[in-house]
């Protein structure tokens, strides 16, 4: 990838101009393609364009969100009134190449695809997750990062009561990429986005607790939003917070392996538990202890977070859940049922989290739920977790990002709550009460 490429890649869609250039520029487009003399016939075919744009719309809405539920959930009003108006002006745009002269034929083209892209953005704007345009189209932008020599350092008590921070401790961490060879698992994914905190940039770093986070799908292994939580947390601690590896566990951003080891997609469990965790071992300043180490995940990531924190104790001490789908292949449960696990429900029901929690028992794992105050899809689930996990013996926090949805806010605040909780935890700060 050329410098030019990644520049392009780099560019921010969520809150730098190009959103607004687009927008802008779709505007004008639609009221220029609006403006013809106002004779009958133009005036009937723009209501019928208008008409129809917003009935192709919302049959198309209610087809997919609804009957066949391709999202697991409602992406919202704001998204399906984005939607609604790009299906309207594409409509008025396909309605200008009728009786018209040629010039007109060529910027009516044209501005279908700025109306779709400026529909693209807008919507994905309101979900704010894919910040660049290479995350928006699942390309890694990262650039890799050097990371320190393991020390193997050790030392006995919490970290902030033995640490001291040096004179020359930068006041924020980094973040990079790095390839996490697949050696035992074989499974294909892209680069894992890698955050290091201000206490390990330093000669004399600390072994520090380890985080192994995974977003949702679509979704990317961007480490921006951690790191800017872990940042803060950072700052009030003497530069202290977790090493984390922001795995990922789709390797193709439309396909969802569920995080176990399928025929169909491949092994992405033993990605995760074998080949990310040796590699972590090897490569980073650790401590190598499951009680310092958590792993965590937002929506599809959320549920593979609980249900390898279930599946292996002996890796996880700690689990943090934020607006995660109830069961691998929650959102699409008969046809996951049909490709993955060939009509067998006792074998799909035996990799669903509630029902792995029922089976165990914990006797030293924290576990952090957290979801939307208004995510009324995710809500009833993630309570049942919350109430599963703590019967298995979990010390569980529940929390409610207000009006948080399933978006953004969610996402940081439930970083933020999850943090706050597992700081004393994993020895980074005193215990709090």
């Amino acid at each position: 990838m050329n410098d030019l490429s990644t520049a392009l890649l780099r560019i921010d869609i969520v809150t730098g101009p190009l959103l607004y250039v687009v927008l802008g520029l779709a505007g004008v487009l639609l009221v220029f393609l609006l403006l013809r003399a106002p004779t009958r016939t133009w005036i009937v075919t723009v209501a019928i364009a208008i008409a129809g744009g917003v009935g192709i719309a919302g049959v198309t809405w209610f087809v997919v969100v609804t009957i066949v539920d391709a999202f697991g959930m409602s992406p919202g009003l704001v998204s399906f009134l984005w939607f609604a108006g790009t299906c309207t002006a594409v409509a008025i745009a396909l309605a200008n190449l009728r009786k018209s002269r040629l010039h007109r034929k060529f910027i009516a083209a044209a501005s279908v695809v700025l109306f779709v892209a400026a529909g693209t953005l807008a919507i994905n704007a309101g979900f704010g997750l894919n910040r660049t345009l290479g995350s928006l189209f699942g390309i890694t932008t990262e650039s890799a990062i050097a990371l320190p020599a393991v020390s193997g350092a050790k030392g006995s008590g919490p970290l902030y009561q033995r640490w001291v921070a040096s004179a020359g401790l930068p006041v924020k961490g980094t973040t990079g990429s790095q390839v996490i060879p697949n050696i035992v698992s074989g499974f294909t994914s892209r680069p894992a986005g890698i955050y290091l905190p201000p206490a390990a940039l330093i000669s004399d770093a600390p072994a520090l607790p380890l985080v192994i986070l995974l977003m949702g799908q679509p979704g990317n292994p961007d480490p921006s939003f951690v790191a800017a939580t872990l940042d803060r947390e950072a700052a009030t601690h003497s530069g202290l917070a977790p090493i984390v590896i922001v795995a990922d566990q789709l390797g193709e951003p439309s396909k969802d392996p569920l995080c176990l080891d399928t025929p169909n997609y491949g092994s992405a469990e033993t990605f995760i538990t074998t080949d990310v965790v040796n590699w972590a071992r090897a490569h980073l300043n650790v401590i190598n202890d499951p009680r310092y180490w958590t792993i965590a995940g937002y929506s599809n990531g959320g549920q593979c977070a609980i249900s390898l924190a279930v599946k292996h104790p002996d890796l996880f001490a700690n689990v943090v859940d934020i607006s995660g789908e109830e069961f691998p292949g929650s959102e699409i449960e008969a046809s996951t049922l049909a490709d993955v696990f060939h009509g067998d429900q006792a074998a799909y029901d035996a990799v669903k989290p509630l029902n792995l929690l029922a089976s165990k028992k914990f006797s030293d794992t924290v576990a952090v739920f957290t979801v939307g105050s208004n995510d009324a899809g995710f809500i009833p689930g993630q309570q049942r977790m919350a109430s599963a996990a703590s019967a298995a013996g979990m010390t569980v926090t529940y929390w409610e990002s207000p009006n948080g949805g399933h978006a953004l806010p969610a996402f940081t605040d439930g970083l933020d709550e999850a943090f706050a909780v597992l700081y004393p935890r994993l020895g980074l700060a005193p215990p709090t009460g």
